[in-house]
């Protein structure tokens, strides 16, 4: 079995305990104004995609956001909602130990430039990863190998020594074509110990 130099992390859903970065922040503005969530998500969907391939940022679109909703929002919202972001502290807990093991540690995320900028700072991420890869920084998404080849190189290892760890089942196909080690991980349970037994699987 080729041994394990680096395990790359989802982050919303295997890091968090929210599924998606979207849920977490149309939750807190849902709470925050008293605004439908639905009405709030429906809104926040049509601007997703581009967000996350960094085609748009949240202040080049909430003006528009905003009309739709119908209700001027303040956009200082945004960050306190960043901030409700849920880390799963369990799973930074099995990072922290896989880094004192000495393996390298990285994030690939579907996710908002601004958001993972504020988040990586607020939370010290850095501290802990050594690469954050961010779809919205390439253009491109989970959707094509080349953002778990980005990750890997700034790793400086190839994807064959990589375990990818994500909680949509569609997301682990691609890499595991690439000759990456996957691992779903279950966000509805969050079972750290089978996540556990799998890394004991792998020597680590």
């Amino acid at each position: 079995m080729t041994k394990l130099k680096a395990v790359l992390f989802d982050f919303d859903g295997v890091l968090t305990t929210d599924k998606t970065g979207s849920l977490t922040t149309c939750k807190y503005l849902s709470n925050v104004t008293g605004i439908n969530s639905h009405d709030i998500s429906s809104a926040y969907k049509l601007f997703n995609n581009d967000l996350l391939l960094g085609k748009t940022t949240h202040s080049q679109i909430w003006n528009l956001f905003c009309d739709i909703l119908g209700k001027q929002i303040n956009d200082n919202l945004l960050i306190e909602a960043f901030k409700s972001t849920p880390l799963n502290q369990p799973m930074i807990d099995i990072a922290n130990s896989l880094k004192n093991k000495g393996l390298f540690l990285g994030i690939i995320t579907d996710n908002k430039k601004d958001r993972i900028d504020f988040l990586r700072e607020y939370h010290k991420l850095d501290n802990i990863f050594n690469c954050i890869t961010v779809s919205a920084d390439f253009g491109v998404d989970k959707s094509s190998q080349d953002i778990f080849i980005i990750a890997s190189n700034k790793l400086n290892t190839s994807p064959e020594n990589c375990l990818y760890i994500d909680n949509q089942p569609k997301n682990l196909t691609i890499p595991k074509d690439i000759g990456m080690k996957t691992y779903f991980h279950d966000d509805s349970i969050n079972d750290i110990n089978l996540l556990k037994n799998q890394l004991y699987f792998y020597g680590i």
